[in-house]
């Protein structure tokens, strides 16, 4: 949250949920591209990707130095990743989860 807005915990957790309950009710990849190419800006939305990238290679159990080489992302971002992947929110455990089920199910 920037340091200077107004708003309370209390308004912030409201505005959050409201955009992610506009993200939940995208239906396709193509309608997901396009609201987040809408929402981000190409280097926001970038950064977004580079950090799935890293987490489909830490899944996979390459050493950081490899996915920098792949990705070109820096390994404190790849550390970070790292860390909340194993001991974050469980946000990237599930979208792994739920992604792999599905692509087992086509």
């Amino acid at each position: 949250m920037k340091p200077n807005r107004n708003e309370s915990e209390r308004q912030q957790h409201a505005a959050e949920n409201a955009l992610f309950a506009a993200v939940i009710t995208l239906r396709s990849v193509d309608e997901c591209r396009n609201f987040f190419k809408d929402l981000c800006t190409p280097a926001e939305l970038q950064a977004l990707v580079d950090r799935w990238q890293v987490v489909e290679c830490l899944e996979q159990g390459l050493p950081y130095r490899k996915i920098h080489d792949l990705t070109g992302v820096s390994v404190t971002t790849i550390g970070r990743v790292a860390r909340f992947l194993a001991d974050g929110f469980g946000g990237y455990r599930t979208a792994i989860e739920r992604t792999s089920t599905e692509q087992t199910s086509h």
